[in-house]
């Protein structure tokens, strides 16, 4: 695996860099700029993008033809992190869950028309979208396949849909929805994924969920479908593949997470560092007792091995692999350190962490679904254990290249 980076991505990583520091830091640096649930204003965010368009540093995710500019997921990596460096990064750049997962599967698995219906009105940034998968108790959560309990009947050239589905990322602000139902029995060949819009009749929000931390755009929202119906046509895929089109989604996804969390911790160091450098207590800086030397260092290593994991499970995507073991190792590593960044930096600044003054209670309050979200961290411990449980020694074998 070769560590370094073509200079097309290097001229984009610093491009990025030169964005957020220049036009995004300083408008997050003003609470005017936040909207009522602490996620940048609509119409500030709109300047922005029109900005990141003309700079051609939009969807780099998606391929020339769709939109995009055809990066990798190795070149993925490089960027993300960097965008992150903002609270309002990602967004900007229309690189944001759930619209850049959302838009990566339809890219993939879409029919041309569907493209063309679905796809493309979240890549020129005229609509938001939402995957609508998890469900309340005792419906699916971590496992979708053998839990589900929303329905879609088969009747003549429609599908009938029932059922109730909550904390669905970005609804109340979203046009388009990737929805999976159960059609059938069969563990493996009973989910079926569909395309619908908000304005369907039988679809309704039922409330925007109260969170702990700051919220994407839309919220997270608890949805009732009540006999909706959705033509035959608007199925992602086909009826059945709803389980293979959320593995295709998910592994990615949930990397991108990790790629966009790195940002973040770093951003946390950052903030640190420069409190530490500035502060003097007892006759001396901060910065130059050991014991906040060594938790700084100690998250620059944290922080660095999951850049490797990232690194890594990005490779194996991009060489065709499915990556299942890294990027379980990457989510569950990467969610932690963004946790623990935020706490130590917190730690670090003292009352002015703990305040409003800095981003690292909005980050600290935000970190902590990191650790549910695509997956929780024993979820992805359970994958890991059966993984080694089948491997054995194999579970750390290297590939051999061929002569």
């Amino acid at each position: 695996m070769d560590f370094t980076i073509p200079p097309r991505i290097e001229d984009f990583r610093a491009r990025i860099a030169r964005f957020v520091e220049d036009e995004i830091l300083p408008l997050e640096a003003d609470r005017a700029n936040y909207d009522p649930h602490e996620n940048i204003r609509t119409d500030v965010l709109e300047y922005l993008r029109e900005k990141a368009r003309t700079e051609g540093l939009w969807c780099l995710q998606l391929k020339e033809e769709t939109g995009g500019q055809g990066l990798d997921k190795m070149g993925m990596a490089v960027c993300y992190e960097e965008m992150n460096r903002s609270i309002f990064g990602p967004v900007v750049f229309n690189a944001a869950a759930p619209d850049d997962g959302n838009m990566m599967v339809l890219e993939k698995v879409a029919t041309e028309d569907q493209k063309e219906r679905w796809l493309q009105p979240i890549v020129q940034g005229k609509v938001r979208s939402a995957f609508v998968m998890t469900e309340p108790h005792p419906g699916s959560g971590s496992d979708p396949g053998g839990m589900m309990l929303t329905t879609a009947t088969r009747k003549g050239d429609k599908y009938v849909i029932r059922g109730r589905k909550w904390f669905i990322t970005g609804a109340e602000d979203s046009d388009h929805f990737i929805l999976v139902a159960r059609t059938s029995d069969d563990p493996r060949k009973g989910l079926t994924a569909f395309l619908h819009g908000k304005s369907e009749p039988g679809f309704r929000i039922d409330r925007r969920i109260p969170i702990m931390g700051p919220e994407e755009h839309g919220g997270h929202c608890e949805i009732v479908y009540e006999d909706m119906e959705i033509p035959a046509e608007n199925l992602l895929m086909n009826e059945g593949d709803g389980l293979k089109m959320t593995q295709i989604r998910l592994g990615p996804a949930r990397l991108t997470h990790c790629m966009r969390w790195l940002g973040l911790s770093k951003r946390c160091v950052e903030i640190a560092s420069t409190y530490a450098h500035e502060r003097f207590a007892f006759g001396e800086r901060l910065s130059k007792r050991e014991s906040i030397q060594m938790m700084l260092g100690d998250l620059a290593m944290q922080i660095e091995i999951g850049r490797m994991l990232v690194m890594k499970a990005a490779w194996e995507l991009d060489r065709g692999g499915y990556a299942r073991k890294e990027v379980s190792m990457a989510k569950v590593h990467v969610a932690n350190v963004l946790h623990k960044a935020a706490d130590t930096a917190i730690q670090i600044n003292g009352a002015r962490g703990y305040s409003k003054d800095t981003p690292l209670e909005w980050i600290y309050r935000y970190a902590r679904q990191a650790r549910l979200v695509d997956g929780a961290d024993e979820v992805h411990k359970m994958v890991l254990h059966r993984n080694v449980e089948a491997q054995g020694r194999g579970f750390w074998s290297w590939d051999v290249t061929e002569n």
